[in-house]
């Protein structure tokens, strides 16, 4: 058993060392692709969500169902499919101009995750460029959005790209099922009607900032540190210098002026909204959220989803990139150093779970 547990550890190991080797080669190719100036494009994917979730039932229907309700309810698809057709070719002999329009509202699903930097912003750009030339009259955009806030310039473009939706006229709804605060509740009160969880977090409509400052132990260690600026406030506060009150005020009062801004487009976006209550920095739970008027309703995104299911078209919609070998190869290499690292810790804690 000894052998076995050595020989199980060498093993371990040996597929540690390999991936971190293929890690780093990856890293290299990948850097030297970067440098070259190359772009890696990507494309739109398009997921039918009740072609998903008629599978689905099928799948379900295959185990649960008797024998003989399985028959007839295949004997019944069947038919509605052959009527489906009929009708496809009827419309294709007379033309599209004899026959009503049979077309079902669509709803098209979008997502943003968010980081400090609203990294997504991209892809959401793309999803949207791709979806309005699609919309027709009745047509509903939904955006599950999903972020802690962050940079403000980088959150005020995440909302322009939301706005180019209300702009075109297509009602727009934001779905909060965990998080949406500071920049995110930027983003989520564009929307024409804001949903959330119970107890998704919302609000925190405030501005911060905040740095260390290493003067005194520059200072301490007789290192000087030099700045030279042309104009008044080009810079207000440093890490390495000594800060002034003066240039402290400054630093606030440019804080309380982003804030200024920050709820005057909170509250053109929703004017029913008493923005002096909210406006303070806090957070809010859905359920208090809704009473405060941050939110319209709580219901979660795939409630809503399962809700448009049975009279709408709803189709999720990513901008996925493309990967070159060198990605795929980091991104295996990765997932395999972390499965070695999680066995060997598995086995240091004798098998426990917690």
């Amino acid at each position: 058993m000894e052998f076995i547990y050595e020989y199980g550890l060498f093993l371990a190991q040996a597929v540690t060392f390999v991936a971190a080797v293929l890690i780093v080669v990856a890293g290299i190719l990948s850097l030297s692709v970067r440098q070259r100036g190359d772009i890696q494009g990507g494309q739109i994917e398009l997921l039918n969500l009740n072609e998903k979730y008629r599978h689905i039932g099928e799948t379900f229907r295959e185990v649960i169902d008797e024998p003989e309700a399985l028959k007839l309810h295949k004997k019944s698809a069947k038919k509605d499919e052959k009527a489906k057709t009929k009708i496809a070719k009827k419309k294709h002999k007379k033309g599209a101009d004899e026959l009503p329009e049979e077309r079902r509202k669509r709803l098209y699903v979008l997502g943003f995750d968010g980081d400090v930097k609203a990294s997504a912003t991209d892809n959401l750009r793309e999803e949207i460029s791709a979806v309005l030339p699609q919309i027709e009259k009745g047509d509903e955009v939904l955006v599950k959005v999903e972020s802690p806030g962050g940079m403000v310039h980088s959150y005020g473009l995440a909302s322009s790209q939301l706005q180019r939706i209300k702009d075109a006229g297509v009602p727009l709804v934001i779905a909060v099922d965990k998080v949406a605060a500071s920049g995110g509740y930027m983003m989520a009160c564009v929307a024409d009607r804001i949903i959330a969880a119970p107890f998704a977090v919302l609000g925190s409509i405030g501005v911060v900032a905040q740095l260390p400052n290493f003067h005194r132990l520059l200072q301490k260690n007789s290192v000087d540190f030099e700045l030279f600026t042309a104009g008044e406030h080009k810079r207000t506060v440093t890490m390495f210098g000594e800060n002034t009150d003066k240039g402290r005020e400054k630093f606030v009062e440019e804080l309380e002026e982003t804030h200024v801004l920050f709820k005057n487009f909170v509250s053109a976006n929703r004017p029913a909204l008493d923005i002096g209550k909210v406006a303070t920095g806090e957070i809010w739970y859905g359920q208090n959220a809704l009473a405060e008027g941050l939110i319209d309703e709580l219901q979660t995104s795939d409630a809503f989803v399962q809700g448009r299911l049975a009279d709408w078209d709803v189709f999720e919609v990513t901008f996925a990139h493309k990967k070159n070998w060198q990605e795929k190869l980091g991104l295996a290499a990765e997932s395999a150093l972390e499965k070695s690292f999680l066995k060997i810790w598995q086995r240091g804690q004798g098998g426990n779970n917690y």
